[in-house]
């Protein structure tokens, strides 16, 4: 059997890395992606093969307009040629148009009814969705796939990433402080172009404690970077290199994101996590609701919440090992997919 995957986010490159080398075993894969250095340097580190096709658009709706036809056109030949008998991706676009093209039947993640574009551009053309059972099916439906083609799993994407087993490389810090991780949002993405979010001020209000803690800031795009470093200087260090989320947590001693996949990873590590809820999802809600996470939408109230939270020197690590070990492995439902298909 020939199997594709479409690779387009750091955080598919963790859920999808490991599934590729599994069933690479016993199939032929091909694992593409596209010129983003977040999936590209990550690659390498985690040692996952990608043919880059295209890349990213950026912000502007117009250059990901561009940039996504440009990437359908080369991957009709190159998809073409490999000839699949399978497409998995977490919702490509791209994928869902050249596999409808070409007859290939498509499954598909996802745990982001919230990101509307994609869901419209590629739900109509997929013949399995797999999701958490946390989140309705009918948040999917809306957009254009059957409520009979949903197959929920029992876990969030994060534990998979959580359990997989991988040689972690501590981030060298200096252990006489407590270390602050602060996650920016994914200021490119269509479901957050014309909102604002507080992560700036996040970051002010921590610089001002830098004497205090090792302040580690994670950007994901270069004008991100550029600005932060004329903003702080050398108050806080910013990461303008790729590294393996769980070799930064493992010596991180609070985290604080926008309630994406990282702040859930964050917390099924069972480290003290802070969501300032940039983009509200079923996850995050959920990891709130069962008390891995709080949430916080006031860059002052974090501040204060986390001088509290380390003074405490508190985890949560008994508790997030439990929900860890309670969820399950999103391959064994991707592979009772398959062989219904």
């Amino acid at each position: 059997m020939k199997i594709w995957f479409d690779i387009l986010t750091p955080k598919q490159l963790l859920f999808f890395g490991p599934m590729a080398q599994k069933l690479g075993k016993n199939h032929k894969i091909l694992c593409t992606s596209r010129n983003y250095s977040q999936v590209v340097d990550l690659a390498k580190i985690k040692h996952v093969r990608l043919q880059i096709v295209g890349k990213h658009g950026g912000s502007d709706r117009e250059e990901k307009l561009k940039a996504s036809t440009h990437r359908i056109d080369r991957l009709t030949d190159i998809v073409s040629k490999f000839s699949p008998d399978l497409v998995v991706s977490f919702c490509s676009p791209e994928a869902a148009r050249v596999a409808f093209g070409l007859g290939i039947k498509h499954v598909v993640f996802s745990d982001s009814p919230h990101a509307e574009a994609v869901m419209r551009l590629a739900l109509p053309f997929v013949q399995k969705l797999l999701i958490p059972w946390i989140i309705p099916k009918e948040e999917f439906v809306r957009y254009g796939i059957s409520k009979n083609d949903i197959i929920q799993y029992r876990a969030i994407d994060a534990a998979a990433i959580v359990k997989n087993k991988s040689t972690i490389k501590p981030v060298n810090v200096g252990k006489q402080r407590k270390t602050i991780v602060i996650r920016l949002e994914e200021s490119a993405a269509a479901y957050v172009l014309g909102k604002t979010s507080i992560s700036n001020k996040i970051i002010y209000q921590f610089g001002k404690e830098s004497g205090k803690y090792n302040i580690i800031v994670l950007a994901r795009y270069k004008p991100q970077i550029d600005k932060l470093k004329k903003e702080f200087g050398n108050k806080i260090k910013i990461m303008s290199k790729v590294v393996d989320g769980k070799s930064l947590l493992s010596v991180t001693d609070l985290f604080i994101g926008s309630g994406g996949t990282m702040t859930a990873e964050a917390a099924l590590m069972g480290i003290p996590t802070i969501s300032y809820d940039a983009v509200p999802n079923y996850v995050e809600k959920y990891l709130v609701k069962i008390g891995l996470v709080r949430r916080e939408t006031s860059s002052k109230n974090i501040l204060q919440v986390a001088k509290r939270v380390l003074e405490k020197n508190s985890t949560n690590k008994e508790k997030a090992k439990k929900v860890l070990d309670s969820m399950e492995d999103p391959f064994l439902k991707l592979m009772s997919v398959i062989r219904t298909l």
